[in-house]
């Protein structure tokens, strides 16, 4: 069973490193097979194909993921408010240590939308839907889902987080929100742009609305209103 497992890891880390340096259409199983020092017919018997491969090394992503927002919750000493800033940057260190896993996981929820389309399940390539491992990432995807939940609660009853907020959706608000920073992370950096937003800054103002939405400080003003004579 051990050497199994070391065999079904050297083929994930082959398959990785491939995926980090000349992507997922570019590369063969015969390239993954060779990087990992294991028979073609080995490879196969492991991962049925490469969208098996994918989904497989998608599946290792949501247990690592899992692991960051578990720890979070763990946390001793620690307000609701706390934990969900700690666990943001954590997320963001995930993305940029672990590209293809952070990667790997937006295309599963990519997929899961058209999953749950019956206008557009019909689009997912055949061999994803017979991968075990694309039936398993559907029973494990919430699982981080939860714990981000738990943390929201957590916010809500110890008073750092708005007694007024639905922690399913304050979660769910905020998890897109992190999604949303990391698609707008090209457009911020180019050098060519309008903006004149440094990186530095937009991640620190990021965190501080965010803080400040759910500790509900702020607060819309009126405009005050002038009267004056026409004449």
């Amino acid at each position: 069973m051990a050497g199994e497992k070391n065999k079904e890891k050297l083929i994930l880390d082959a398959a990785i490193a491939l995926f980090t340096t000349q992507g997922f259409t570019a590369t063969r199983m015969e390239d993954v097979s060779k990087k990992a020092g294991i028979s073609k017919g080995l490879t196969y018997f492991y991962y049925k194909n490469k969208e098996d491969l994918f989904m497989a090394l998608t599946k290792k992503a949501f247990e690592q993921l899992k692991d960051k927002f578990r720890d979070v919750l763990r946390a001793k000493g620690k307000t609701g408010l706390e934990m969900l800033t700690d666990l943001v940057q954590r997320i963001w260190q995930f993305s940029k240590k672990h590209p293809v896993y952070y990667q790997s996981i937006i295309h599963f929820l990519d997929l899961l939308k058209k999953y749950t389309s019956p206008e557009l399940k019909s689009q997912i390539n055949p061999l994803i839907l017979d991968s075990i491992h694309f039936h398993k990432l559907l029973e494990i995807q919430l699982e981080p889902i939860r714990f981000g939940i738990q943390i929201v609660s957590q916010g809500i009853k110890d008073g750092s987080i708005r007694p007024e907020l639905q922690p399913e959706i304050t979660f769910y608000t905020i998890w897109s929100m992190v999604l949303g920073y990391e698609k707008m992370e090209g457009p911020i950096s180019f050098e060519g742009k309008e903006t004149k937003i440094s990186h530095e800054a937009w991640q620190r103002g990021f965190l501080k609305l965010m803080q400040e939405m759910l500790k509900g400080t702020i607060q819309a003003t009126k405009p005050q209103v002038v009267q004056a004579s026409l004449f």
